[in-house]
């Protein structure tokens, strides 16, 4: 998958922009970061802890566990590894934890 295609694919979600990180991108939903771009091969996606071992497991080539200390934080996905179905799950449903339950609602209705 070309880095241009996941950045759009997070761009997609209502709502989403693109802002810095400590000088890398971030995806963000009302201030909220749901994934990370630590460089041009690799997305962070902050899913959560059950989502992080399904992704995992489902897609050992493409995704691995990301821990911040002791807490499993994301799931690390390489992009030279990765289809655009697996990205628009992963971040799909990364943006739902962090966006508000109304808009999340509304996507799901189709009005958003």
């Amino acid at each position: 998958m070309k880095l241009d295609a996941a950045r759009r694919i997070a761009l997609s979600l209502p709502e989403s922009l693109e802002q810095d990180h400590h000088g890398f991108p971030s995806f963000r939903v009302r201030g909220k970061i749901f994934a990370t771009q630590p460089d041009d091969a690799h997305f962070h996606v902050m899913v959560d802890e059950a989502e992080i071992r399904a992704a995992a497991g489902e897609w050992p080539k493409a995704c691995e566990e990301l821990w911040w200390g002791k807490r499993l934080s994301a799931v690390r996905v390489d992009l030279h590894r990765a289809n655009a179905a697996m990205m628009r799950e992963l971040l799909a449903e990364a943006w739902r934890r962090k966006a508000p339950k109304t808009l999340v609602r509304a996507f799901d209705e189709g009005d958003a």
